[in-house]
């Protein structure tokens, strides 16, 4: 048996769900869809929401079902949050309404637009915070903005995510040639 699968999703106060041809979550912070495989059945119990499979054969999207459904009313009573430090000397970041506009190094600024049901904070300049519904929208989101500019080993420059460790690489030593 999945032993994810098999845990009941506790449905907070506020949260709206609506089971049918796919799982409909409606929460203070947004609307999100989950689509419900064959063989897999939702039924929801005393506040809480449980995850059925009607054999062994449909065991490995049991596990995959219930994470998408725990991680859509997570999302949308309390959402997702991605924290990005840019670090380097020059490098910076202005956001004006829905697009970042990032200065990384380049001959020229970087403008990323920010997807709908993805909101960015920027803190300090050199501080960016995602938050939204979506916990897959939010992570693919942050990837692309580390993405251009991502870490360098050997100075340890770039975007990276708040938190995350680098291995310092150690860069050329020696006499030289001849």
């Amino acid at each position: 048996m999945s032993r994810i699968g098999k845990r009941p999703i506790p449905v907070p106060q506020g949260v709206k769900i609506f089971i049918g041809a796919e799982l409909v979550v409606e929460g203070p912070k947004g609307r999100l869809t989950v689509p419900i495989p064959d063989g897999i059945r939702l039924e929801q119990r005393d506040g809480q929401l449980e995850v059925l499979r009607d054999g062994d054969q449909y065991a490995p999207l049991h596990g995959l079902t219930r994470a998408l459904a725990a991680n859509a009313v997570q999302g949308v009573s309390a959402g997702f949050v991605r924290e990005l430090d840019i670090v380097g000397i020059g490098y910076r970041v202005e956001q004006k309404g829905r697009v970042l506009i990032l200065n990384l190094g380049y001959s020229h600024p970087i403008e990323f637009v920010l997807p709908k049901g993805v909101e960015a904070r920027v803190e300090r300049n050199t501080h960016i915070v995602l938050s939204g519904a979506d916990k897959q929208l939010v992570g693919q989101v942050a990837a692309n903005l580390r993405a251009l500019r991502p870490p360098d080993p050997y100075k340890q420059k770039g975007i990276r995510y708040t938190g995350e460790k680098l291995l310092k690489k150690v860069g050329k030593t020696g006499a030289g040639g001849k």
